[in-house]
């Protein structure tokens, strides 16, 4: 697990590589697919966080939402300031807030 900064750019240089992803699903407790992660620019972030966070904890609890939002770092407080802005840190805000865990499905690229 790494030790996250206070920069999002900094700590995006410790996670693995999203290369040969082409995303991720978010999965409920029903097996429903409530959300979807794509590798494209401006989600990229996102993608690499989510597939960390399934990596190190293997779901989205409360224990990984709360890592995450340290990854996150300087975009946690943006996110909380202006709620909407930043739907996948939304998405962990919500769950250590205590929504339901959510399983993350790796998709890989064709």
């Amino acid at each position: 697990m790494i030790q996250p900064t206070a920069s999002f750019k900094d700590n995006l240089k410790l996670l693995p590589s999203i290369e040969g992803l082409a995303g991720i699903n978010l999965i409920d407790a029903s097996g429903a697919v409530v959300a979807t992660i794509e590798n494209q620019p401006g989600k990229q972030g996102s993608l690499a966080v989510y597939q960390y966070l399934q990596r190190v904890f293997g779901t989205l609890n409360a224990e990984a939402a709360t890592h995450g939002l340290d990854v996150f770092a300087e975009h946690t407080a943006d996110a909380k300031n202006r709620p909407g802005a930043h739907p996948n840190i939304d998405r962990l805000l919500d769950i250590v807030g205590g929504a339901a865990p959510l399983s993350v499905q790796i998709v890989a690229a064709a």
